[in-house]
């Protein structure tokens, strides 16, 4: 730490103050409330929740406060919390399929049964600045219409029908899923496992890694068969309690991405899946996990290994923004001695090969040194 230099426990006291005024900036402007965060920043403090493994939108938003809008800064904040909070148990497995859906959409079929719903999306607009947000316009009411609940079942039970895609698969009785907070990693690892890593792995790395696929590397031509977001129940198994206990709702978002497969000889020619789920509205996440979720199933599925995405170990030791974080900026703290015995072991090596390059220059320089 710094504290070695001279001054170095003042210095960083004093650092900590230039933080504190840096992150409040001009004070006439007024400061950003939490709630001003949550409602008009709410795709940043989703992503906040979900590679930060806790869903609070009001912590999330004081931790991008905190971090002066640094997302990587504000996911470390909320982990960190996250450690000192009690665990009361953990929940039953939330199904997806009875969502309160907000928006669902399928690239594989354009009429499904519920219907598509464009909801809440960037998809068609312009990517064109809008003067009048900095104007602090008025937005209009959306348009509300009364509709009749309908079911929307999954793409992939559309497919099962004519056993095209692979099953869903059902866990052992004995499966006890892991849990990457409280158990260190271990490769291989089960598919529940590698899942929880994707779902708070960095967006922009799964990102690349997915897009990578579609570039060629470890090609497996996707589909998206689904995405839907909504709210989801969440219920709690008591002992005490003859039902589950309701614990209230989260919004997730769900990726059921559809690949082709040609066959083994343990399966048929089939259609395969990719799997994304991450908290709140995140779309282009889970997206980015499922594609990388089903390059990450080649070993199960017979395929090459040919590609960095498909490379379970390389894919999930990096995945990480956090330990990536902590791994790069370790760097810009002191390392005087080493890089003093780095230097010394330089000269030496760079004498040694001027002696040999140039004998007689070498030999000047001995006498002149002595």
């Amino acid at each position: 730490m710094y504290v070695a230099v001279k001054g170095g426990e003042a210095a960083i006291a004093n650092a900590h103050s230039l933080l504190a005024d840096r992150r409040r900036g001009d004070r006439s402007v007024p400061a950003l409330r939490l709630d001003q965060i949550v409602e008009q920043l709410a795709l940043g403090v989703d992503r906040v929740m979900s590679e930060g493994s806790l869903y609070d939108r009001e912590l999330a938003a004081l931790a991008i406060v905190q971090a002066r809008g640094d997302m990587i800064e504000a996911i470390f904040l909320v982990r960190a919390y996250r450690t000192t909070l009690p665990r009361f148990g953990y929940s039953k497995p939330i199904d997806t399929g009875t969502m309160l859906v907000e928006r669902r959409v399928s690239a594989t079929y354009k009429d499904l049964p519920g219907g598509q719903l464009l909801g809440p999306t960037f998809d068609y607009t312009h990517r064109l600045l809008d003067p009048e947000l900095a104007a602090g316009a008025d937005v209009a009411e959306p348009l509300q219409r009364e509709t009749e609940a309908q079911a929307m079942p999954r793409v992939s039970a559309i497919l099962d029908r004519e056993g095209l895609i692979e099953p869903d698969g059902e866990m052992p009785g004995d499966h006890v899923p892991g849990d990457i907070t409280r158990e260190p990693l271990e490769f291989p690892m089960a598919r529940d496992i590698r899942l929880q890593a994707l779902s708070r792995g960095d967006e922009g790395f799964l990102l690349a890694l997915g897009y990578s696929t579609q570039r060629g590397y470890a090609r497996n031509h996707p589909f998206v068969g689904e995405i839907r977001i909504g709210e989801v129940e969440l219920e709690l198994d008591v002992p005490e309690l003859p039902f589950a206990a309701p614990l209230g709702t989260v919004r997730v978002t769900e990726c059921q991405m559809v690949n082709q497969f040609k066959g083994s000889a343990k399966a048929p020619p089939q259609f395969t899946r990719g799997y994304g789920l991450v908290f709140g509205q995140s779309e282009r996440k889970a997206m980015a996990m499922a594609l990388c979720d089903r390059a990450l199933r080649a070993s199960e599925l017979g395929e090459d290994i040919v590609a960095a995405a498909q490379d379970e170990e390389f894919v999930i030791s990096h995945s990480d923004n956090v330990q990536a974080t902590g791994f790069v900026e370790h760097l810009k703290l002191p390392h005087y001695v080493d890089f003093q015995a780095e230097l010394d072991l330089v000269r030496r090596m760079r004498a040694e090969y001027e002696a040999r390059e140039n004998p007689a220059k070498a030999e000047e320089k001995r006498e002149a040194a002595e």
